[in-house]
């Protein structure tokens, strides 16, 4: 048996028969832990490293639960017929899943080695080495660039932007399949400006694909059952109005855009 098969990693969530988060039918695997702390997160549940208790509806679950790949990649295998079909596979999403690059990288090395399609989802938050450790195991990259100001992106995410800007660059310059993913949220980044600016950087390493996500509060009902507050209730999702408008922004500076991932 081979070692890495063995390596064991923290998830609080296998998401069966997806068809978002990658090409075709998909299974999505939920990595615990996050760099970030995003205001609209919709997996607040994901943040945390730590195994925590979660109260929904009255009901209290655990969430978190320790995992080797091989006992992932026997749950992945039997969807196999559909990833044939459809040209799906895994994604690899969270938290982020490169804050257990070595359970993520052996992960995707075990799924290639079978043959599937592979992709991460992923705000690139992490030194470079990390990263290119995956790459070789990797078909599609969707990469969060949430805002180009540096000072905002810290006021929404807990985290300055550099790291990511830069990773975006060699990420696009080292691999071929690298997709821009932004979340639109209203006071954050829901503008003609804010989006073109981020369509123009993304243009500009080397990059042809773009996702505009409308934000949406399913998430909000977490948070509560973790204790924590919501701190953008009162925030609405974007108009189909504006998600058109914006769409147009991203095609108008050359790049191939969809609403929704």
């Amino acid at each position: 048996m081979e070692e890495y098969l063995q390596t064991k990693g923290r998830i609080f969530d296998i998401q069966r028969f997806s068809v978002h988060d990658g090409p075709g039918i998909r299974t999505i695997v939920f990595l615990k832990g996050c760099y970030l702390r995003c205001k609209w997160c919709c997996n607040p549940e994901g943040q945390e490293f730590g195994i925590q208790e979660m109260t929904i509806n009255g009901k209290t679950k655990t969430v978190g639960r320790d995992i080797t790949v091989e006992e992932v990649m026997d749950i992945i295998e039997r969807d196999r017929i559909y990833y044939r079909r459809s040209q799906g596979g895994l994604t690899l999403s969270g938290g982020e899943c490169l804050g257990q690059f070595e359970f993520a990288r052996d992960l995707l090395r075990a799924a290639k080695a079978n043959g599937l399609s592979t992709a991460i989802e992923s705000t690139g938050f992490a030194p470079y080495e990390k990263i290119e450790q995956l790459i070789p195991y990797l078909d599609t990259y969707l990469m969060d660039i949430k805002h180009m100001n540096s000072q905002k992106h810290k006021e929404f995410t807990g985290q300055s932007n550099e790291l990511i800007l830069e990773n975006a660059r060699k990420i696009s310059r080292d691999f071929k399949k690298l997709i821009v993913r932004t979340p639109v949220i209203p006071t954050f980044n829901a503008t003609v400006d804010e989006i073109r600016e981020i369509a123009k950087y993304a243009k500009s390493i080397g990059v042809n694909e773009m996702h505009i996500l409308p934000y949406h509060r399913l998430g909000k009902d977490k948070y509560y059952g973790l204790g924590r507050t919501y701190s953008i209730e009162d925030i609405e999702p974007p108009s189909k109005e504006l998600m058109n408008q914006l769409l147009e922004v991203v095609k108008q500076e050359g790049l191939k855009g969809q609403i929704g991932g």
